[in-house]
């Protein structure tokens, strides 16, 4: 208790005043002084080494880092020696590679595979900043050459210079002993690795025959990359094959006959055969009736020969025209017959003189034209149109014999060119799926016609009266388009029945419009009525494909059909 009491008693040097406020019942209660029950700690060493850690840079080995650094600690370059052993690093201590540290740069692949290849076959090459050259040689021109830039003959001419470069001088008189390292540096081999002389082997006749092919196929092939393979330019000729070219009043053998004339308004369905004409070796692909009169038939076959053959006379052969070396394609006369084009699977378009069987002029894109037409004005037939297979329709003017205009809108080979609307427009189909009309002379597409359930349409006749479209469609149906300015596709007319699937089997029309006439690939000829398109008549043509038909523009009952059997019949 005394010592409480002693603890508690008030300063001996405090004021009287002091210690009667506080024995006062009216002061603030008794307040205990503040202690701590943690142990004392010293924090001198902290703070010393604090200050230390800020003066000096950071270890770039630690992990571990114990205070928050400075920028200027950050960057800070290694201060000091380095361990004599310490493995090579760069001056920053940031090694990413066994070697030291390696920067990243952004090259691409093809531009390393250059500089790459170029080192190794020039011994220079160009370092990722393109500022300079890297390599004991050195490049003579200030752009420098790499592998890639090179034309083949450079490679050519520094390959012999490399090679004269290297070689070997004359042999010392040393190298002759096998024993000698002489010889073995001259020899490239051992001393005991001698030569296995043999008695050369005689080939076979099989051998013999494979070794001589070979050495034929490769010289071809060597021929062709080169562009010196030499083709053989096919002889254009001409055979007539009538009695006299001319009459006894000097009249052409085309001219037409004075009383040749439509014997009825009204065409009617053919029942029999009356004539075939036999002369083409391989199948026929076009026919067509000399325009207006049809005194004469135009044929076109796979044996590269085009035939003109008599209708109302003595229907024999006329004249043979001989000018392309492949099945020809397609064919079509002028306005007044005098003339007339082929396209052939030799990419050439050649323009004929129907009497004397002259080619006037021959065009070509090289590629291989579907289909070749004139344009129907009488001022305008100077005017070539031409559908090609790598998707263009193709426009020349004859007379100067340059291309005037290209339509590029398809996506395939072009198959169909049909003028519409008095031959201010045409119709195009193609192996794309569409149809596509035009503006003559502007190539800009005016109308686009493309449906998901179409299919490819390589045949399409225009009606007699120029308001509908006929397009013979790969799905076995014939559809009906209007010419006016929509195009339409008329829903109420469908023409079906026959098989066409993969032929390009021409469809057409009669003179007068009430029938629509089509070859199917089963070797008929299918006739149905436009007013109400039921079928009317099926005739068994040929054996094969029926590929053609045509109705005589004045017989109202005759119709030609061709197919690919090399006949040519006439109904």
């Amino acid at each position: 208790m005394d010592l409480l009491q002693s603890s508690y008693a008030p300063d001996a040097a405090s004021s009287p005043e002091d210690s009667a406020a506080a024995s006062s019942p009216e002061s603030s209660p008794l307040r205990l002084p503040s202690k701590s029950a943690a142990p004392a700690v010293d924090d001198t060493a902290l703070a010393l080494s604090s200050a230390a850690s800020a003066a000096r840079p950071l270890d770039p080995s630690l992990h571990l880092v114990a205070f928050n650094p400075t920028a200027d600690q950050l960057w800070a370059p290694i201060l000091g020696p380095q361990h004599p052993h310490a493995p090579i690093s760069s001056a920053s201590g940031n090694r990413n590679h066994k070697l030291g540290h390696v920067e990243d740069a952004a090259v691409l692949p093809f531009l390393f595979d250059e500089q790459y290849n170029t080192f190794h076959r020039f011994g220079y090459a160009a370092d990722p900043s393109g500022l300079h050259i890297v390599g004991d040689a050195h490049p003579q021109a200030p752009e420098p050459d790499t592998v890639y830039n090179l034309a083949p003959s450079e490679h050519k001419r520094r390959r012999l210079l490399a090679k004269a470069d290297n070689q070997e001088e004359p042999a010392p008189p040393e190298a002759k002993n096998p024993a000698s390292e002489e010889w073995v540096l001259h020899n490239k081999q051992s001393p005991w690795a001698g030569k296995k002389e043999a008695p050369p082997a005689e080939l076979t006749d099989e051998q013999r025959q494979y070794a001589e092919a070979h050495a034929a196929k490769k010289a071809e092939k060597e021929a062709r990359a080169e562009g010196k393979s030499e083709r053989a330019e096919v002889v254009v000729k001409t055979t007539f094959h009538g009695k006299e070219e001319k009459d006894y009043q000097g009249r052409s053998w085309i001219t037409p006959p004075k009383d040749a004339k439509a014997t009825n308004d009204h065409c009617y369905i053919p029942k029999r055969c009356v004539h075939e004409w036999v002369g083409h070796t391989k199948g026929v692909s076009a026919i067509r009736f000399f325009p207006k009169y049809g005194h004469l038939l135009l044929s076109a076959s796979m044996d590269c020969k085009i035939k003109i053959w008599d209708v109302l006379g003595s229907r024999t052969c006329m004249r043979t025209y001989m000018g392309h070396s492949k099945a020809v394609r397609d064919i079509s006369f002028s306005n007044d017959g005098t003339k007339f084009l082929s396209a052939g699977y030799d990419r050439n378009i050649q323009y004929w003189d129907t009497e004397t069987g002259q080619v006037i002029s021959t065009f070509s894109t090289g590629k291989v034209p579907y289909v070749v037409k004139l344009n129907p004005d009488e001022d305008k037939q100077h005017i070539l149109l031409a559908g090609m297979s790598d998707k263009k329709i193709v426009q020349w003017d004859m007379k100067s014999g340059q291309i005037t205009q290209e339509y590029d809108q398809h996506l395939g080979a072009v198959n169909t060119i049909t003028f519409v609307d008095n031959n201010r427009r045409f119709v195009t189909s193609s192996d794309d799926k569409s149809l596509r009309v035009w503006e003559f002379g502007i190539p800009v597409v005016i109308k686009y016609i493309s449906e998901p359930h179409m299919h490819s349409m390589p045949s399409i006749a225009l009606h007699p009266n120029s308001n509908w479209l006929a397009a013979q469609s790969l799905d076995n149906q014939i559809l009906i388009y209007s010419t006016k300015e929509r195009f339409q596709l008329n829903k109420k007319k469908r023409f079906a029945g026959h098989i066409v699937a993969g032929y390009a089997c021409q469809v057409n029309f009669s003179p007068d419009g009430r029938f629509v006439m089509s070859g199917d690939g089963e070797g008929s000829c299918w006739f149905w009525d436009w007013k109400s398109c039921r079928r009317f008549k099926t005739l068994r043509c040929h054996n094969g494909v029926c590929i053609g038909c045509e109705w005589h523009p004045l017989e109202t009952s005759k119709v030609a059909t061709c197919g690919w059997d090399g006949v040519i019949k006439y109904w």
